[in-house]
Order: C-alpha cells, then sequence, then structure tokens
C-alpha cells in the first residue's frame, strides 16, 4: 500500500538519511512498501517521544485525513492554554503566564474606529478589499518605516511590495509557499517559534537547526559555520532563513550591526532571508533594525497582534522583494483573498498620536513586569543566571533549569505541568521551542509577562513558594 511520508520527518528519524530511505539499495526497507512504513514506525517509536510520536505515521482513521496533517505537532503552549482555561472554568484563580498576549487588548482609538465603521453613519459594508490590504492602511506602514528607521529606502517600503495579511500566520504561510518547494531546507534557531518548524515540515521542507551562541541569538558567524560545514559534509545547501528579533522565546535582539551582517551573507549565499519583526516597538534599551535597512532582498514580517495588542483581529503584513509581489498575489488571493475588513480599517488608527501614547504606556508595564520576573528569579539560588536569557525585548523570560535541576521524568515540562496543576500559574515548557533532536526541550521554561503586573507579581511569588517543594521532588528522583 502506497504512504505519504514528509521528507523533513524521515531526516530526522533515518539514520541513514533521506537518500537511503528513498533508495532501497541502500537499506532493508523502501518508501511505498508495507514493510518501509514498519521499519519507520518501529525507529520513530524508539526515538524520545520528546522528538517525535509515532502516531503521526498512523494509517488515518477517516479516510479524509491526510498523512500530513499528522505530521505536525501541536502548538503547545495553545494546549496549555487549554488546560489552564479547564482550570479556570472549575473556579481555579488561574494565572496565566503561558501566551504572549497582552492584556490591555486593543487601544481605544481602534475599538472606536471599529464600532464607528459598523454602525456608522454611514454604515460601511466591510466587504472585500484588494488582496494587498486596503491602500490607505499600506501607506501609514510605508509611512512608519520611514519615519522609524533610518536609511530604509522609499522604494523598499513601496505600498506595491507591503501585503496585509491574516495575522503573522497569514504571513508565515505566504511567504514559505512563495519562496520554497518540498525538499528545500530552510533554515531556524535550535530555540525558536514552534510554528515555523511546524509549517515548513507540513509544507516538506527540511530543517537546518542552528544552535544559538551564549547569548542566546543566531548570527552570521553560526550561519556561516552551518553553510561552511554543509559543504565539507557534502548535504544540501541552505535554501532559506527565518529568524525573530527580538526572540520568542529567548527574547534576545540583534544589533543593527549583526543584523547587516546576516543580511549581506545570506545575499551573497542566495539564502532567501525572512526577518521576523513582530515584536518590535516592545524593547528595553536595545535599538531595533529593520532588515529594509539592508537588504532589498530580505522579507519582513510583522503584526498588529504585539505592539499594537490587537491579537484575536488576526492582522499582519509583509513587506517583500519585488520579484515576489505577483507570486505572493496570486497566494493571498486563492488563500486569503483579503484580510479581515474590519480589523484593516481599525488599524488606519494605529499611528495616531494618541493611540501611540496609549500603547507606550503598555510597554512600561512590561517593562515593570520584566523586572518583576528577572528580580524573582535572581533570588532562586540554584537558577544560574548565565541560564537566563537576557530578555532584552518582547514580553518573555527564558530559563534553563540546567542539569542539576532536573531529574529522569522531571524537567522543565513535568514541573509547569505540576505548577499549573498545583499552584495554578501557567507556564510554558520548553519543548515547544526547542530542536526536538536535543534535550534542551525539558530543561527549558518560558514565562510571559503580557499578562499585566500584578498577574507577574502573583505568579512568581507562587512560583517561588513551589521551587522548594519542586526540588525537593528532583532531589527525591536522583
Amino acid at each position: 500500500m502506497n504512504f505519504f511520508i514528509p521528507l523533513s520527518i524521515v531526516a530526522l528519524v533515518c539514520p541513514h538519511g533521506v537518500d537511503a530511505f528513498l533508495n532501497p539499495s541502500l537499506t532493508r526497507f523502501s518508501c511505498g512498501t508495507v514493510r518501509g512504513r514498519d521499519c519507520f514506525r518501529s525507529m520513530v517509536a524508539n526515538r524520545s517521544e520528546d522528538i517525535l510520536d509515532a502516531d503521526v505515521v498512523k494509517e488515518p482513521a477517516f479516510a479524509g485525513v491526510s498523512r500530513r496533517s499528522l505530521s505536525v505537532e501541536s502548538f503547545k503552549v495553545m494546549d496549555v492554554l487549554e488546560r489552564a482555561n479547564e482550570l479556570q472554568s472549575q473556579g481555579k484563580d488561574v494565572l496565566h503566564c503561558e501566551v504572549g498576549q497582552p492584556e490591555s487588548g486593543c487601544p481605544s482609538t481602534v475599538a472606536e474606529a471599529a464600532v464607528s465603521a459598523l454602525t456608522g453613519p454611514p454604515r460601511q459594508v466591510m466587504g472585500y478589499t484588494d488582496a494587498f490590504g486596503l491602500l490607505p492602511l499600506r501607506e501609514n506602514i510605508c509611512q512608519h518605516y520611514l519615519d522609524k528607521y533610518s536609511g530604509v529606502s522609499a522604494e523598499n517600503v513601496d505600498t506595491s511590495r507591503i501585503v496585509v495579511t491574516t495575522g503573522s500566520s497569514g504571513g508565515f504561510l505566504l511567504a514559505f509557499t512563495a519562496c520554497f518547494d518540498t525538499g528545500d531546507t530552510v533554515a531556524i534557531a535550535s530555540s525558536g517559534y514552534p510554528c515555523y518548524r511546524n509549517i515548513l515540515g507540513a509544507l516538506g521542507c527540511e530543517l537546518a537547526n542552528i544552535g544559538i551562541n551564549s547569548e542566546f541569538k543566531i548570527t552570521a558567524l553560526e550561519l556561516k559555520e552551518e553553510i561552511e560545514r554543509r559543504r565539507e559534509m557534502g548535504e544540501k545547501p541552505i535554501n532559506g532563513l527565518i529568524l525573530s528579533s527580538p526572540s520568542n522565546p529567548t527574547g534576545s535582539m540583534l544589533t543593527p550591526g549583526e543584523l547587516k551582517d546576516l543580511c549581506q551573507l545570506c545575499d551573497e549565499e542566495n539564502i532567501q532571508f525572512i526577518s521576523d519583526e513582530i515584536y518590535h516597538g516592545i524593547s528595553y534599551g536595545k535599538e531595533e533594525a529593520t532588515a529594509l535597512q539592508f537588504s532589498n532582498n530580505a522579507i519582513v514580517i510583522n503584526s498588529f497582534s504585539k505592539y499594537y495588542s490587537m491579537s484575536g483581529w488576526r492582522l499582519g503584513w509583509m513587506v517583500i522583494p519585488q520579484e515576489l509581489v505577483e507570486p505572493v498575489n496570486c497566494l493571498q488571493q486563492n488563500m486569503f483573498i483579503n484580510a479581515p475588513t474590519i480589523s484593516q480599517t481599525a488599524a488606519l488608527k494605529c499611528w495616531d498620536e494618541e493611540t501611540i501614547a496609549e500603547l507606550e504606556k503598555h510597554v512600561e508595564k512590561y517593562r515593570t513586569s520584566r523586572s518583576v520576573i528577572l528580580d524573582e528569579l535572581s533570588e532562586i539560588s540554584e537558577l544560574d543566571p548565565e541560564n537566563i536569557a537576557p530578555a532584552d525585548g518582547g514580553f518573555y523570560v527564558y530559563v534553563d533549569l540546567g542539569e542539576n535541576n532536573v531529574a529522569p521524568g522531571l524537567g522543565s515540562v513535568a514541573m509547569c505541568k505540576a505548577l499549573l496543576e498545583e499552584e495554578y500559574v501557567a507556564f510554558t515548557p520548553g519543548n515547544d521551542f526547542e530542536d526536538p533532536s536535543g534535550n534542551l526541550g525539558d530543561r527549558r521554561f518560558r514565562i510571559s509577562y503580557a499578562g499585566g503586573i500584578e498577574t507577574a507579581k502573583k505568579a512568581m511569588e507562587r512560583f517561588h513558594n513551589f521551587w522548594p517543594t519542586w526540588m525537593e521532588r528532583v532531589q527525591a528522583a536522583k
């Protein structure tokens, strides 16, 4: 019986590589046979469950379920949110520090604009827009880049190159499908946003996980080392790179010089660079830079969900090279038609002075919450300060428990589960963010401080009380 297994999954579990899997003369099994399927399942089952669940290659119970969909991991932070909401519905006082959702909701000017558009007078129809979005909104986005970042050319942010998307998630899907084919290799950080890995895997792309450095980021140095290693080993070249700065989950930020070097290296090596800049506007003293300052070829993705506090409005944008305008236009027309019209209409108010003043107050709250969490963590002697990511931007603190603070079955996954069930505090374990071929996913965890100052204070108080009892369990298990 014929069956489909994404090559990205084969690459994870087959010790002989994709070529061996596809060539029956190299191994004792081949694609398209029951024997090959059974051997593949056996190999998957012998890997850590943190790497891949054997269920992903099961025969679908229903004919309409694709094997592609069964290969995609869940977005684990949403699993945590689901359980936290269940406990909350039972009357538990749950503190949400799992999702990156601003507590404030959208700015008042944006809400008022939405109500006015829907109710009038005159009442707006909210019909389709151009595939790339409302022209006035794209003009505002263009002006935003020219005003905020030095050295951005008007040509690079021409409205014809700006695409209003259904959240940044819509932007990722458009960028990946426009730039990469099945089997292409895309580089990502070993600690990064899980949906990069999951979406690229669903599209049949292969991943090059590049280890982050001691500052919890990837620079041109790390990328160059991977490029050279692949050449020396005769491996496929890297076709693309996606990185976020400020980073989710680490909060690390590339300096303007580091971003410039990355852009130049990608241009030299013909690597499509996708710069995820959705946390721009939320930083704590370090200079923000955009890839548009340094490259005509980079794709920039941004969102109204974070700084602009419009997470549920599902609105983002892309700035794309001229060569991608027509391909992305066709993809947008067929996949999404256009981003939500009511969200686009309301977002026209996002750069008003009154709106920016309100949003900057949000950032000050994030700054205070960040200090609360970092100060509380510094009081826990077992945690090495060097194992706490810098949190230069965004609204997350990422922590590595270290080898001494975990035991078999008692890593960050079990810790976050116990913390939620016993203290009703929701943190996200690192297995959502880490390279599944390593073991750091069960050592690291992320704390979101998007939920407000009081939430951060109460959560850290509970965590501080929970920590000694957790360490007792870890030591007893050892």
